[in-house]
């Protein structure tokens, strides 16, 4: 498994992550967008680098006792090398250390890798958002991990 470092997100990862977004997601956040979550003091956007490369990153957003993940991309040619799983880990840590309770996420049911791993990461299925996507039009599992 290949060696990945976190780090809080900075001005200069925001075109990188701007990229990323674009070739992840049919709606994608923009630079505007992820430049915003920098003065946002509520937001947590993590960068996962590889010998400086940006390899991905998740938003966490933690209000009270509740955390909201709102964006986890890898690139491509870091899939599978555990990228991913650090991101989710490191999200859990910054919201338990924030007081949330829990972390919850939406996922496409299609999205048959991302759902696997949230299961193997301790995230279970607590609800439905009805054509929560468009683009194409999908459903949303609603996950929820119990922190203590």
């Amino acid at each position: 498994m290949s060696v990945f470092s976190i780090f809080p997100m900075e001005r200069n990862d925001v075109k990188t992550l701007a990229e990323l977004e674009q070739q992840c997601f049919s709606q994608p956040w923009n630079e505007q967008m992820l430049g915003e979550e920098l003065d946002n003091r509520t937001a947590h956007f993590l960068v996962a680098k590889q010998d400086g490369v940006i390899a991905g990153y998740i938003g966490v957003f933690v209000v009270c006792e509740s955390c909201y993940i709102s964006n986890i991309a890898v690139f491509p040619c870091f899939r599978r090398q555990g990228a991913a799983k650090l991101l989710l880990q490191s999200a859990c840590e910054i919201a338990f250390e924030n007081g949330a309770e829990s972390v919850s996420l939406e996922v496409r049911p299609s999205n048959n890798e991302a759902v696997s791993l949230y299961a193997k990461m301790g995230f279970e299925e607590v609800g439905l958002r009805k054509n929560f996507y468009r683009k194409p039009v999908e459903d949303a599992l609603i996950l929820t991990k119990t922190l203590s």
